[in-house]
């Protein structure tokens, strides 16, 4: 990777959306606040410059997922669009259940979400439904939701969803079939799959026939890389006091899974965890949380192998953390510190350049992570990045 020398500094707000600048010639870092007050902000650059957003808003028991579009060289999203059929059928309680986004074949937007406890249709096991949608009117609008669950029940944490160039639709999420014991020890991943753009999906399949578990209330993340391998990363739940990070990535179209432990972690609690996958110019990236530190590495298309684990200096309390790669060597970590249960906190970030060490100073902004929140992050196109808060 090529090393660029940064500094970054939050200087001050301006047009009621702020921007952090760097020093002359040095990557620029915008800050946005999420549209309209709401929370759980998901990001994704397409191939043209634009970047696309969904978010919550509403009730956090039970509210809305809204979806815009920033064009390049946009100084605002768009007018926002709201994306489930059904008003309050999704959930911000927990910070990790709120809406996912991919973009696939020509760019059509495909949101899933887990449902709030009066969301509609439900399964057989009359269970919460994991909740999917896909834009028409090149996003303009959203098909009425449609509950992808259909012989699993006890759903918990966050849902995922992935998409690729080929039509393939992918829709995950951590739960319990008819056969499972109780415990989360015996909660697993799920996958349900489309071939069809996410016209139609099959019914869902356990990505994994052994047992690893899956952490009651934390979130799960899935990517679809530019060469079509799927990517499912999650909190596992052994017996006793295990939660390590396990990365799952299939080969063969969401088929079979090999698994990889990414991250160990010895605890005996559920820390409400989330997690971020992006795929990189080189590289895919994973960032999540082990012990109250955020960290991140690359993962080779090729083999699968993970890079050394990075994380930035310092600080304690850090969660959700969000990453972006410039495609020109310089990785963005953005994460939030000092959140919990109904509690808000700050917005930090820091640039990592060549060998991934830190570059220039941390960016902060106390009080920038409202309350069941995090932030959101992706690059602009024109070596600049772009967090929403």
């Amino acid at each position: 990777m090529r090393v660029f020398l940064l500094v970054v500094a939050a200087v001050g707000f301006r047009a009621g959306t702020g921007a952090a600048f760097a020093g002359d010639g040095a990557p620029k870092v915008d800050l946005m606040r999420v549209p309209d007050g709401g929370v759980q902000p998901r990001l994704v650059a397409d191939p043209k410059g634009g970047i696309h957003l969904v978010y919550f808003k509403g009730d956090p028991a039970g509210g809305d997922v809204f979806y815009t579009r920033l064009q390049p060289d946009g100084a605002a999203f768009q007018p926002a669009v709201r994306v489930n059929s059904q008003p309050g059928s999704a959930v911000a309680m927990g910070t990790i259940r709120g809406p996912q986004l991919a973009l696939g074949r020509e760019g059509r937007v495909h949101v899933a979400w887990n449902g709030s406890g009066k969301a509609e249709p439900k399964n057989s096991f009359n269970s919460t439904p994991m909740l999917y949608s896909r834009s028409v009117d090149g996003g303009r609008s959203f098909e009425p939701q449609r509950n992808v669950m259909a012989r699993t029940s006890a759903l918990d944490g966050g849902g995922a969803v992935a998409a690729d160039a080929d039509g393939n639709v992918y829709v995950a999420w951590h739960a319990s079939d008819e056969d499972a014991e109780a415990g989360e020890a015996h909660r697993r991943m799920w996958i349900a799959s489309s071939r069809d753009d996410g016209a139609t999906f099959a019914a869902e399949t356990a990505a994994l026939e052994e047992e690893t578990g899956a952490c009651g209330c934390c979130g799960s993340t899935a990517l679809a890389d530019r060469r079509g391998a799927l990517y499912l990363l999650y909190r596992a739940a052994t017996h006793g006091d295990g939660r390590d990070m396990h990365l799952l990535r299939s080969t063969d179209d969401g088929r079979r899974f090999a698994d990889a432990t990414l991250h160990p972690w010895k605890l005996n609690a559920c820390p409400m965890s989330s997690a971020s996958l992006v795929d990189g110019k080189t590289s895919v990236y994973a960032a999540w949380e082990t012990d109250a530190q955020v960290y991140f590495a690359l993962i080779d298309r090729e083999t699968g192998r993970r890079s050394d684990v990075c994380s930035p200096p310092g600080g304690r309390g850090r969660k959700h953390p969000a990453v972006a790669d410039d495609g020109r060597g310089l990785v963005l970590l953005a994460w939030a510190e000092g959140t919990g249960w109904q509690r808000g906190g700050a917005l930090a970030w820091r640039v990592f350049g060549g060998g991934l060490k830190p570059l220039g100073a941390e960016g902060r902004v106390e009080g920038g992570v409202p309350s069941w929140s995090f932030p959101a992050a992706a690059s602009k196109g024109d070596g600049s990045f772009l967090i929403v808060h």
